[in-house]
């Protein structure tokens, strides 16, 4: 057994509660990559891709995105900040090596922030702590910070994990601090602290392929999609695999196209290594929690438990006097059609 690292990649999620201001500071980082052109126009909030996150400025879908700093590729997931979607948030971090976590001035850490962190302290992930909004005029970035470490401490995170690095940052403006009365800079401290904290992907290059399917998205051109990591070997298009179901059975299964993060887009590879974030095309009937292995040695990875479902939900024939008087489409087999398409992308709807 051979342990190497990808020293030219790092894998992070991003944890907060609502509203502290992830999905701005995304956009920051996005922006100070170098990722959109001076005159591209881009709507805010780029990562919140559902309408209604949009309409909430909250993130119920993990997303994927891609920059490079300093010839490194940081792949960050930004992840949901409720506890309601606790089955997003635990599969999207099998896919990192670190998390930063993100904390309002004011507020400090919430019910919805320990949820999730305790799931990253428990997987033994090194933390960036990010203290957000420091230009509010009611913050109290101490205390806040003081809070951290009691909420640490009350998970149980061992020394180790005590020792995380602290930036402060004013998202809108896209400035950060180390210090909290220094002076404002560009994000380029909280970019290195990720190269220096979050440790690069480790891989064995004895054992053959493994990628570890954690989402499910769909595309109207090449169908169903399988998100993941490559945990082991390499993944080329078109290729034979090994596609090892939970229930224990391996079939065989083509892959057609490799997609890696380019910005927010993802864009066609020929080929994926260890560490990489991409998504799949060609399987088809795929769960989460499958690998997709070599095909003259399939070594499956342990199975991601998805939550069960919580809330049932029968829809029947409207039959009120206002029927069919607003909305699109307002007959039941386009609402069948449209939660039928749901399934095909989002593994909490069954």
């Amino acid at each position: 057994m051979t342990k190497h690292t990808r020293d030219d990649i790092r894998n992070l999620a991003i944890i907060a509660h609502v509203d502290h201001g992830k999905t701005t500071l995304v956009d920051a980082m996005l922006w100070q990559s170098g990722i959109f052109r001076e005159n591209q126009t881009v709507a805010e909030r780029v990562m919140d891709s559902i309408d209604l996150e949009r309409e909430k400025g909250i993130t119920i879908m993990a997303k994927n995105m891609s920059i490079l700093y300093n010839g490194t590729r940081i792949n960050i997931i930004d992840t949901p900040g409720h506890a309601d979607f606790g089955g997003e948030v635990e599969r999207t971090l099998k896919m990192v090596d670190g998390v930063l976590l993100l904390v309002d001035s004011s507020e400090g850490p919430l019910p919805q922030t320990r949820f999730v962190l305790r799931k990253a302290l428990e997987l033994s992930l090194p933390t960036i702590v990010v203290i957000n909004k420091i230009d509010r005029p009611d913050a109290r970035v101490q205390e806040v910070l003081d809070e951290v470490y009691d909420l640490y401490i009350d998970l149980d995170a061992d020394e180790k994990q005590l020792e995380f690095p602290v930036f402060y940052t004013n998202a809108r403006r896209g400035t950060c601090r180390t210090e909290p009365d220094g002076e404002d800079q560009m994000l380029a401290p909280l970019f290195e602290g990720i190269l220096s904290t979050i440790p690069p992907p480790a891989y064995d290059d004895e054992i053959p392929l493994q990628f570890l399917v954690t989402s499910l998205d769909y595309d109207n051109y090449v169908g169903r999609l399988s998100i993941g990591r490559v945990v082991n070997g390499t993944l080329s298009a078109p290729a034979d695999i090994a596609q090892c179901h939970i229930d224990g059975s391996i079939t065989p299964a083509a892959v057609t196209k490799v997609y890696a993060w380019d910005g927010i887009t993802r864009k066609e590879i020929d080929q994926a290594a260890p560490g990489d974030i991409i998504a799949v095309a060609g399987p088809e009937n795929v769960e989460i929690g499958e690998t997709f292995s070599d095909p003259q040695k399939p070594v499956p990875l342990p199975p991601i438990k998805v939550d069960e479902p919580t809330l049932s939900v029968l829809f029947s024939v409207n039959n009120s006097p206002m029927a069919g008087k607003e909305g699109q489409h307002v007959t039941s087999r386009k609402l069948r059609e449209r939660l039928e398409k749901e399934t095909l992308s989002n593994v909490s709807i069954r």
